[in-house]
This record gives structure tokens, C-alpha cells and sequence, in this order.
């Protein structure tokens, strides 16, 4: 009974914590993390609903995470579910109600769904129990799925999940469907302004933007690692650094579009007034109401300066009544360089480098692999902090993963 009503108390305190995550990626991963915790999971995966598939967007297992070097991310498959009765996350999606098997190599042959054992075989790990949950909204429509995988009992053995752990977790899935939709009005909010830029420069796509955001994460979130910050610190940084770096070309809509949708090369003078882009995206935030203003702010500014100071705009003055498109020209600004940079800003300014040279444009063809790792390689301590480029490629297969969930659509 003593147990119960611990797990009941951290539970509440969950709904609290859940509730103060905005960005949803960063949700969806607590979500799942947090799950896990409060039925002693070993290994779990979260799917969100995409019409009338399941689409996997985080999947966490502490036996293989344990086999990897310190710092580096567990990698997973991105696939998707068709949501129907063949498989049991489909079976969950389509029914709304949770499946709790306590082998999965024993499933009954009248059931309509069975397990492929494939990925267990290629991944040495071997799927015992389950507990499938819907993530049903008050209105009955189910927006995903949490799986969690092999309950660990007191002896460390892989045992089923009981009847107080599906109810535990059923309580979960409820007050994390809430935070979840939530979190995806944000996203929706963001991705609409992001549209509005797009429909301005047609590089700006919500791909490119949500790319950018998923690199700046994986990168800062290795940097604290390093420098130990805490865990609450880390990821409220996240939380908001997520958001911001989607935001980082916001000030694109003040360009021309006789600038914005040019084929060919700028002239001088339309470079000039490209980068106002800026500071003018900055001076959206000015009227600062949170963190998130004075991050965001940060990074549209400074997601062009360079390490070596020959970046723009360089030390703004927002207190001038007339800051304009050519603001930065009027007089020789001084140049900001190395640490002045706000952290964030760096980080972004590397994401954005590299998704740019990955990808296609009207202008040009995506680099290969190969030459967009060594131009990023080759600009450490000129355009990038030497220090990120260390760790960037340290992550490597994080970012492309990334890359890989938030593929172009053209």
C-alpha cells in the first residue's frame, strides 16, 4: 500500500512537471522516460498518430544504452505502423484499449495481432513483456501509443507487468495525452509562423527548420554534459532552445521577395540587405515576457556571426529609433567574436550551416556526406567554436537520425 501511494505522489508531481514542457519533442522523450520509471521498464518506444499510421518517434532501452560509450544516444530505427489489428501497437491505436502480454513469444494464435521477433534477432535483445497504451484524448481520439517493454522486478529478472502497473500507467498515458496536446498547439503555432516565412523564402520549410532545432538539442545537450550542468538546467535549456532555434529565420519576413526568391547570386547591396534578416527577427522578441524572448532573441541575432568575428551583424544597438534593413551599415559595427557569442547562437549557427549543405535548394544540389563533414572540419575556429565542432562530431549518428525523422517532402 506504501508502495502505491509513493508511486501515486510521483505520478502527481509528474502531471506538474509534464505541464511545464512546451517544445514536444522534448515532451514526447520525457513522456516515455518517465513511464518507464514508474513501472520499472527496461525498454519502451512512443509513436504519435499521423492519420491512420503510428510513426515512432523515441525509443529507449537501458540494457543496450548500457553497452555504449558514456554520452553517446542509443540509435533506432524510424519506421511506421499501419494503425489496424495485425500488430499490437496498431491493435492499441485501433481498439484504444491497452494490451498487457506477459510473453510476447507466447501469444495466443486466436489473437488478431502477433509479434515479428526480427528486430530482437539483429538487435541481440529479446522482447518478453509488454504493456501497450493508448494516448487517448477526453474525446476518445487517440493522438499515439506508449509501449513499455520487459518490466525488471526486485531481482533483476524480466518479469509481467501486473494489473497496479497498468493502472499506474493508464493514469499516465491520461495526464500525458493532456500535456502532449498541448505541446503539439505550440508546435502547431510555431510551424504556422514558420509557414509565413516560407511562403517568402521557400527555404524555409518546416523540415529545415525542425532539422535545425533536433541538431541544436543533441548538441547542447552533449556540451552540458560535459561541463556538468544540471539535469533540470539541461533540460529546461532544451525545452526552450528547441523552440528558438525554429525561430532562427523568423526575421526573413521582412525581406524583399524580389531578395528572398532570386535564383542567382546577391548583388552586394542585397546581401547587405539580407542579413537584417537578423536583427530585425531579433526585434520580435524585444518586448521580453520570458526566457524563451531572451533565447530566441539571442539566436536570431547571432546565428551568423562567426568565431573569428568576421560574421554578421555584429554589437547591435536596439535602443536606435531607425533600425532598418541597412541599420548595420551605416557605420562600421564592431564585429562580435569566440565566447561574446552567446553559446546557443554558436550552437544554432552550426546546425544551420550543416542542414544547409545537406540539403537541396533551388540554387544548388545537396553536398555529399563526405564534403559537408569536411568544410564543417575545416571551418572549426574560424566560422564555428572549435569546441562544438568536437562535439558535433562526436554525435554524428545522433544527427543524422535527426535527419532521417524529419525528412524533405519534396
Amino acid at each position: 500500500m506504501f508502495e502505491e501511494r509513493q508511486r501515486l505522489e510521483e505520478i502527481i508531481r509528474l502531471d506538474s512537471e509534464l505541464n511545464r514542457i512546451q517544445d514536444l519533442d522534448i515532451l514526447l522523450e520525457r513522456i516515455l522516460l518517465e513511464a518507464r520509471r514508474a513501472v520499472n521498464a527496461d525498454a519502451g518506444s512512443i509513436y504519435i498518430r499521423n492519420e491512420d499510421r503510428l510513426v515512432i518517434r523515441y525509443s529507449q532501452n537501458d540494457t543496450q544504452q548500457r553497452q555504449l560509450p558514456p554520452g553517446q544516444k542509443l540509435i533506432y530505427s524510424i519506421f511506421t505502423i499501419d494503425i489496424n489489428e495485425k500488430t499490437i501497437s496498431g491493435y492499441v491505436a485501433a481498439k484504444g484499449e491497452p494490451l498487457n502480454i506477459p510473453d510476447m513469444y507466447n501469444i495466443s494464435e486466436d489473437a488478431p495481432y502477433s509479434f515479428d521477433p526480427t528486430y530482437d534477432n539483429i538487435s541481440k535483445y529479446k522482447t518478453v513483456s509488454t504493456l501497450t497504451i493508448p494516448l487517448q484524448t477526453n474525446l476518445g481520439d487517440i493522438v499515439g501509443v506508449l509501449q513499455l517493454i520487459n518490466k525488471i522486478d526486485e531481482e533483476r529478472r524480466v518479469a509481467p507487468f501486473t494489473d497496479v502497473d497498468q493502472l499506474f500507467a493508464m493514469h499516465f498515458a491520461g495526464s500525458a495525452t493532456m500535456a502532449l496536446q498541448r505541446a503539439q498547439m505550440t508546435r502547431a503555432i510555431l510551424l504556422r509562423m514558420i509557414s509565413m516565412a516560407q511562403l517568402r523564402d521557400p527555404k524555409e520549410t518546416g523540415a529545415h527548420v525542425n532539422r535545425v532545432a533536433g541538431y541544436a538539442v543533441e548538441i547542447y545537450e552533449r556540451w552540458a554534459q560535459k561541463k556538468e550542468i544540471s539535469e533540470s538546467e539541461t533540460e529546461k535549456t532544451r525545452d526552450i532552445l528547441r523552440m528558438a532555434a525554429m525561430l532562427h529565420d523568423v526575421g526573413k519576413v521582412a525581406i524583399s521577395d524580389l531578395i528572398l526568391k532570386k535564383p542567382g547570386r546577391f548583388t552586394e547591396d542585397e546581401y547587405e540587405i539580407m542579413k537584417s534578416h537578423t536583427y530585425l527577427g531579433a526585434r520580435l522578441f524585444a518586448d521580453k515576457q520570458s526566457e524563451f524572448d531572451e533565447i530566441a532573441s539571442q539566436v536570431a541575432l547571432t546565428h551568423h556571426e562567426n568565431w573569428d568575428g568576421n560574421g554578421y551583424p555584429g554589437k547591435i544597438d536596439f535602443t536606435q529609433p531607425d533600425l532598418d534593413h541597412t541599420a548595420h551599415t551605416k557605420t562600421k559595427l564592431e564585429p562580435v567574436k569566440g565566447e561574446e557569442i552567446p553559446l546557443l547562437g554558436r550552437i544554432v549557427a552550426l546546425a544551420d550551416v550543416y542542414d544547409a549543405l545537406s540539403c537541396r535548394r533551388a540554387y544548388k544540389e545537396a553536398w555529399v556526406e563526405a564534403d559537408v563533414l569536411k568544410e564543417i572540419q575545416d571551418c572549426a575556429g574560424s566560422k564555428f567554436d572549435p569546441e562544438l565542432i568536437e562535439i558535433f562530431f562526436e554525435i554524428l549518428p545522433n544527427i543524422k537520425q535527426i535527419a532521417e525523422r524529419y525528412p524533405d517532402t519534396h
